[in-house]
């Protein structure tokens, strides 16, 4: 079993699918694409340099990637004293978890953020103030109410909140966490970390087609890690390759 399975003291749910050769691989089913079995492979990479300072296969599951993110971070600030003053990330990266734990690592979130839920202002559309009791749900959402009193005689009660005596939004315990990366979203340093993460794109799509790991020879979540560690180490030595036979620069011209 991979580490976030019990992390939050909560037990991931039993897989839709398990496979006969693989059991510790996960069922994907995108959209476009037919469902498989697989892992996921996650670098942690310099951008200015191109190098990948760090690199672990997971299962491929939403919060193993999350935990692996706050993992390789910790790691490379370990090994190498090296502590980031951003990250870039897709979507996939964007929960309020890995949100909140970057802002109080004080590295900045260029990740678009992930939030499926009806975005708000804490006002009703009459402009109203939504209030909380403070009682958490769930261990991590704020429940943020209007007054019955005045949504029995607003006009847009039955647009608003048909169904309910009141209309409530859900707020995130660490929303704030989420508001300084849709901030920053709004930035060019945003704009050039998005521009920046081509190059991990690029390693992705290297990994892929020249080192042929769109399949694993070995199985098991240990055989994944292995061939994804083995493949940055063979990735990060040709960009080596290149740094060291790179001419010299040519010597300024004198009259």
């Amino acid at each position: 079993d991979d580490d976030s399975s019990s992390r939050g003291g909560k037990r991931r749910k039993p897989p839709k699918q398990v496979s006969l050769t693989d059991p510790q691989a996960a069922w994907v089913a995108r959209k476009n694409t037919d469902p498989f079995f697989a892992y996921d492979a996650n670098y942690l990479i310099d951008n200015k340099a191109g190098i990948i300072v760090d690199a672990e296969g997971t299962r491929a599951n939403r919060i193993a990637e999350i935990a692996v993110t706050e993992t390789m971070i910790e790691r490379v600030k370990d090994r190498f004293d090296l502590q980031p003053r951003r990250l870039a990330g897709d979507t996939v990266y964007g929960a309020v978890r890995l949100l909140k734990w970057l802002v109080d690592h004080r590295i900045a979130p260029h990740i678009p953020v992930w939030d499926k839920s009806a975005r708000s202002d804490g006002t009703c559309p009459k402009g109203r103030l939504l209030h909380t009791t403070g009682t958490v749900i769930d261990g991590h959402t704020l429940r943020y109410r209007a007054s019955k009193r005045d949504c029995d005689v607003c006009a847009f009660k039955m647009r608003c909140c048909p169904h309910t005596p009141s209309r409530w939004i859900p707020r995130d315990l660490h929303e704030d966490a989420r508001d300084v990366a849709r901030a920053l979203a709004k930035t060019e340093a945003f704009e050039q970390s998005r521009r920046e993460h081509k190059k991990v794109e690029m390693c992705f799509a290297h990994m892929k087609r020249t080192f042929k790991l769109d399949r694993l020879r070995l199985r098991g979540l240990s055989g994944a890690k292995d061939e994804v560690l083995l493949t940055a180490i063979a990735q990060n030595l040709r960009r080596l390759v290149k740094f060291l036979c790179r001419p010299p620069p040519s010597a300024a011209l004198t009259c």
